[in-house]
């Protein structure tokens, strides 16, 4: 745990949405004036009725160029685009400049290209709802929850520390991974799950087709197995899009991984597929068992205790 918290005089928060929402109104305490950047006048005026925002604007420049914290919390090519085209211009020099997009090579790339001074470093917390927009923020989202931090060409060692204290005020986690290596690894834990979860909507709803009965007797194993395929359709293409390679790889994983239960299945050898079963099993209930536990340590602890070092080069899952 860093020996000083977070504090800014200015924190501009680019896209108002859950996610930016939510970050704006957990630093309320540590920013002595908070400004919101969102294209939507209605997501304006709310963030300003409800406390949320100091000031509220859709002028990037304006919103970000007096501001010593920038977060963008636009969508993952929105953000690419920002840095490439716009924004390193309008910042002032060593300004900590962090994002929260899912995923983190193209953002990494762009980031080290701005001008030398602006302290940018690549952010992804594993946090989120099913529910979108700014009328779902929350303060607590970020609590406990792992956030990511992905070094780029313009973080110093100044740069790590301010942004280990930013990750800290929202009460998550700060974990350092390589940006090429969070690729990879939330293709598997959050990207594939979405396409096999919307895989099997599109099997089901096919077969309900010819008989309504499907959707009668669907109960809690397919509400659990089917939820991520309600995610909002742009977002979840803009950030396969953003990792298409890495997706692509483990889909490939996967399908021998089904096709080998599959031939167990019509071979008729069920005890092969039973003994194929059991590791898959231990493997979830263990997982599941740590993560209950880092949970419930966190909930059960103390506000401001120490956490565990940012360091740490840890595989998390995300909600």
């Amino acid at each position: 745990m860093t020996t000083t918290g977070f504090r800014t005089r200015h924190l501009a928060v680019v896209g108002l949405g859950l996610m930016g929402a939510s970050l704006a109104m957990a630093l309320r305490p540590r920013a002595e004036r908070i400004t919101g950047v969102d294209p939507s006048p209605q997501t304006r005026r709310y963030a300003i009725e409800q406390g949320i925002c100091d000031h509220v604007t859709d002028d990037l420049r304006m919103g970000v160029m007096d501001a010593e914290t920038v977060v963008l919390c636009a969508p993952v090519q929105v953000i690419a685009y920002i840095l490439r085209m716009q924004i390193g211009s309008y910042l002032r020099s060593n300004t900590l400049l962090i994002d929260i997009g899912s995923t983190k090579h193209d953002i990494c790339e762009a980031m080290g290209r701005l001008p030398i001074g602006v302290q940018a470093i690549g952010g992804h917390p594993m946090t989120g709802k099913e529910v979108s927009g700014i009328e779902a923020a929350d303060a607590a989202l970020y609590e406990g929850r792992p956030f990511v931090l992905c070094a780029t060409r313009r973080t110093t060692p100044a740069t790590r520390i301010r942004a280990i204290t930013f990750v800290e005020a929202l009460g998550a986690e700060p974990i350092e991974l390589d940006p090429d290596r969070h690729d990879k690894i939330v293709a598997g834990i959050s990207h594939l799950p979405y396409i096999l979860s919307a895989s099997l909507v599109a099997t089901i709803a096919n077969e309900a087709r010819k008989d309504e009965a499907y959707w009668q007797l669907a109960a809690g194993g397919f509400r659990d197995t089917s939820r991520l395929a309600a995610s909002d359709i742009k977002m979840m293409s803009d950030i396969i899009s953003s990792n298409s390679r890495a997706v692509a790889t483990l889909l490939a994983q996967f399908r021998v991984q089904l096709a080998l239960m599959e031939a167990l299945l019509i071979s008729g050898e069920y005890e092969e597929l039973t003994k194929m079963l059991f590791p898959v099993r231990q493997a979830r209930l263990e997982w599941m068992e740590r993560y209950e536990q880092k949970r419930n340590g966190h909930n059960g602890s103390a506000a401001g205790a120490a956490r565990q070092p940012a360091a740490r080069d840890e595989q998390r899952s995300g909600g």
